[in-house]
């Protein structure tokens, strides 16, 4: 009995700095906007922005890199998947959808994520989900078209939306891969490395893509203009790969590791309400009556998803709880699941 009692209380505290990180996380990745915005307005084309922020993290996490340079050899397709899908693909889906669909139509398809992650889980894994996790997902994504006032430009560009929808199964990618290898104790590979071999490929790739050798360099050494508020470029750049990079992906797949990624997914949903919030303190842009209250929504739903726990035989295999709680009824099965990087 005494076993039990300690094993539930390192449950508890496994998802209570899960749920912690996964918070973290999303503040960090909300504030990439409030940021970026400044620097687009000033003259820099957005890309290029997304460009900064990859790289410039790529080059913060090197000694990383070449610190856990084995990874490179023991797992190469990991390395480049996450930063194929869970760092450029996200960034370049959302932007090409944008120019094509409303800006909060993108954000509403991308993320579709925390479904697709419960899709991937129940069809793909074929294991059970609790009601609670499928409950939390559809009130988080009734909750963010609130917030982002879906209804309030929306298009049916066929195009643009399959592009979006490419963010979203890059976004799944991310909570995918951010797992992989989670339960294989001393053998999972570190996840720090795998967030700076994924900036690194993320950077080549979206170097060929946003070709910065014609950005407006000018721009950096500026100022840029924060609701009426002159801040200086480069801090705003070192915000963006600072904390909403470097600081966003660490915790994000730290949180997947700890979580079950549906859960994990969910809690990001939160990015969309707290870039609502800061937008709203940070660049005077206010927020509606609506908006207000799909912010309660998508918190309700994460909250019901993070508290949802296992039902079923303990040794059955079943989503919806901690990822400690997943994998301890796995029967060693290995997941493959995460990190995502919303897009400036």
């Amino acid at each position: 009995m005494p076993v039990h009692t300690s094993e539930s209380s390192q449950l508890h505290r496994g998802r209570g700095v899960g749920l912690g990180l996964a918070l973290g996380s999303a503040v960090a990745f909300g504030g990439s906007g409030v940021a970026a915005k400044p620097l687009i307005e000033a003259g820099l084309d957005p890309l290029h922005v997304v460009w900064l922020r990859v790289a410039g993290a790529a080059l913060v996490m090197l000694p990383l890199a070449v610190r856990h340079r084995r990874l490179v050899r023991e797992r190469p397709a990991l390395l480049a998947g996450f930063g194929l899908l869970a760092v450029a693909g996200v960034q370049a889906f959302y932007f090409a959808s944008i120019s094509r669909i409303p800006v909060g139509v993108a954000l509403l398809v991308e993320y579709l994520a925390p479904a697709l992650v419960l899709g991937w889980v129940r069809f793909v894994q074929r294991r059970p989900v609790t009601r609670a996790a499928a409950l939390g997902v559809v009130l988080a994504v009734g909750g963010l078209a609130s917030v982002v006032e879906v209804w309030s430009g929306l298009s049916f560009d066929a195009v643009g939306l399959l592009l979006a929808l490419g963010a979203a199964c890059c976004q799944v990618g991310y909570f995918v891969l951010a797992d992989q290898g989670g339960d294989a104790g001393d053998e999972a590979p570190d996840p720090l490395g795998v967030i700076a071999y994924g900036l690194l490929v993320g950077a080549l790739v979206l170097t060929a893509v946003a070709r910065p050798w014609g950005m407006d360099w000018s721009v950096l050494g500026g100022n840029a203009d924060l609701d009426g508020t002159s801040v200086a470029a480069s801090l705003l750049i070192g915000w963006i790969v600072l904390v909403a990079t470097v600081v966003a992906y660490v915790t994000g797949v730290l949180s997947v590791r700890r979580l079950s990624p549906q859960v994990a997914g969910v809690v990001a949903c939160l990015e969309a309400v707290i870039a609502t919030v800061l937008a709203w303190v940070l660049l005077g842009e206010h927020l509606s009556a609506p908006q207000i209250i799909g912010g309660g929504v998508v918190l309700l739903g994460a909250f019901i998803a993070q508290s949802s726990t296992p039902s079923g035989k303990p040794n059955s295999p079943v989503a919806g709880g901690t990822g400690e709680a997943v994998r301890a009824g796995g029967g060693g099965e290995e997941k493959e699941l995460t990190a995502r990087g919303t897009a400036v």
